[in-house]
């Protein structure tokens, strides 16, 4: 059971006030996921008793980003966190499952006009990365939810009327591609201050296509609004996972036509025309924690109880370290590029002549160990790196061992492109772990290693 709600806008007394009186009627809700504006101009105080834990929301909460420059401070981490307790902001994309199997793929921010994006926004290559991460799996159908702030451009084609709001004018185009692309079962949204059920609509062709499931597009207006319009949706729903295909594909009888269309005629990429860059990456995650078991890694998400990214000064090492970029012990005839926080160095006894090893300067252990900003600067590496081995006619494999480690080693190995493509790397991981009898579990591109 869960609940959905529009624009707070920093009126937590008034939301968290109203999800107080449905669970004392109606009983327990498992989660409150809102999309739109979660703080407002005005937050700052109400915001201070939550934050300090003077108060406590009634419900695990999950919030998007930021949609304008104004309320950036109130999201210290791009990749997501716990804001306070019970409330948790998502991240800037990504996918979250909890441990029912249940998928709510989200996207923060309103579409960029300008290049680069601002903090605030998202762009193409967001939304192009969020669905590879999800298309890149054979099995995949869709989503359980999708939570968007923008509205999807055009979703009142062959729809009910939207009333005031001009579905043709307002919303994202991109977002319309990404729930194309993505089928949810549900797609929330809001901004518009308005509320908006859609009539359900097909994710196939009649006749063509074999028949999937159903989409239910529901925009809510502001929480609190004068006009009594609807803020707060609850429903039940199963994961997709755990349902029976035939119950799953049930078309209602007020289902209509896909209003994205002709989005969905433009024929997509096969995966032999994808270039090295548009290639999906694969991650992999091998626990050598025996006694944990097979716990999968988000688990506890969904009761609320995930650990927060803390910004934490680097622990001081515990010996000589060969790889502080202070310490005596480095070999710093070995190093190639330093930055603010990382830097780039050739490994000593490389499996290549170009194997290169991104690190910190100061002291982490593990990238789940990394602050915010040495996190952002691993990325600039790794995204530099990709481009300078595309132009020798190279890919690399990334990877991180974290065992009985002091200082984070990334190793990046470089491999030729003309002898095998991603999936041939993939099958290779794939093929040695099961001779080695480990259990690889393959994380989404975007979920935070932190909850592994």
């Amino acid at each position: 059971r869960r609940l959905a709600c529009g624009d707070v806008e920093g009126r937590l007394e008034a939301i968290f006030g109203r999800v107080r009186a449905i669970q004392a009627k109606s009983g327990r809700f498992d989660m409150l996921l809102c999309v739109g504006n979660f703080f407002g101009s005005t937050s700052e105080a109400e915001w201070a008793e939550y934050r300090t834990g003077a108060k406590k929301a009634p419900i695990p909460t999950y919030v998007l980003g930021a949609n304008s420059p104004d309320t950036l401070s109130y999201f210290p981490d791009i990749s997501g966190c716990e804001l306070a307790e019970n409330i948790t902001y998502l991240g800037r994309r990504g996918v979250y499952s909890g441990c029912s199997g249940l998928q709510i793929a989200y996207l923060s921010g309103t579409e960029a006009q300008q290049q680069p994006a601002p903090a605030h926004c998202f762009s193409t290559k967001d939304v192009a990365e969020l669905k590879s991460s999800l298309l890149s799996a054979p099995s995949f159908r869709g989503v359980d939810i999708l939570l968007t702030s923008p509205w999807p451009r055009d979703v009142g084609t062959f729809a009910n009327s939207a009333g005031e709001i001009d579905t043709k004018k307002c919303g994202s185009k991109l977002v319309s591609d990404l729930a194309a692309s993505l089928k949810p079962r549900y797609h929330f949204a809001a901004l518009e201050k308005a509320y908006y059920e859609r009539l359900p609509y097909r994710n196939h062709v009649v006749l063509q296509e074999t028949p999937q499931h159903v989409t239910r597009f529901i925009a809510l207006a502001d929480v609190g609004n004068t006009s009594k319009k609807k803020y707060l949706y609850a429903f039940s729903i199963v994961p997709m996972s755990s349902m029976d295909p035939a119950e799953l594909v049930k078309q209602p009888q007020d289902v209509t036509e896909n209003p994205y269309r002709k989005l969905r005629k433009e024929a997509p990429k096969s995966k032999a025309s994808l270039s090295a860059e548009e290639e999906p990456a694969c991650q992999f995650f091998f626990d050598l924690n025996k006694h944990q078991g097979k716990k999968r890694p988000s688990e506890g998400r969904e009761r609320g109880d995930s650990q927060p990214k803390q910004a934490k000064k680097p622990p001081q090492p515990t010996g000589p370290c060969w790889f502080c970029l202070a310490s005596p012990e480095v070999e710093k005839h070995l190093v190639v590029s330093i930055g603010t926080h990382c830097y780039l160095a050739l490994a000593k006894g490389g499996l290549s002549p170009d194997h290169v090893l991104i690190l910190p300067i100061g002291h982490y252990q593990s990238v789940v160990d990394l602050s915010a900003e040495v996190l952002e600067e691993v990325t600039k590496y790794k995204a530099a790196l990709k481009e300078f081995f595309r132009s020798k006619g190279k890919r690399y494999v990334l990877f991180e061992r974290n065992y009985r480690s002091q200082h984070l080693q990334l190793q990046v190995i470089p491999v030729p492109l003309d002898l095998c493509t991603s999936e041939d790397i993939k099958e290779a991981f794939i093929t040695q772990a099961q001779e080695q009898q480990m259990e690889l579990l393959e994380i989404p591109e975007h979920s935070d290693i932190a909850q592994v």
